[in-house]
């Protein structure tokens, strides 16, 4: 199945976002159609999660909690690894998700999310 565009998919992202009342920004733009996005969510408690895009076994896009690498849930390791990523990767969209309850928002699936 053909990926939407990069800028297209970050839209639709931030939209949910908004509806749902929480907020979203994007942090840094990366390839308009085909790069990658990282979500960073804050929990405006001083704890955060990662999320990045991947690949399943079956080909499908799905995006990976980080904690399960150990990054977060305090949101300095998480900005680490942010910032990290963003020098190894201008490509790379960065979408910033503030929700206190902690939602990612995503219709992909998630892997390494708890329940």
């Amino acid at each position: 199945m053909e990926r939407l565009p990069t800028w297209l998919w970050v839209d639709a992202l931030i939209r949910r976002v908004e509806v749902a009342g929480a907020s979203a920004f994007v942090v840094q733009k990366g390839d308009h159609s085909r790069g990658d996005t990282l979500i960073k969510v804050a929990r405006l408690d001083g704890t955060a999660a990662v999320y990045l895009p991947s690949t399943n076994l079956d080909g499908e896009r799905v995006f990976l909690n980080l904690i399960v690498q150990g990054v977060g849930p305090d949101e300095a390791s998480v900005d680490a690894y942010v910032t990290r990523a963003r020098q190894r990767d201008s490509d790379l969209w960065i979408v910033e998700i503030e929700d206190r309850e902690g939602r990612h928002f995503l219709t992909e699936e998630v892997e390494g999310d708890a329940g």
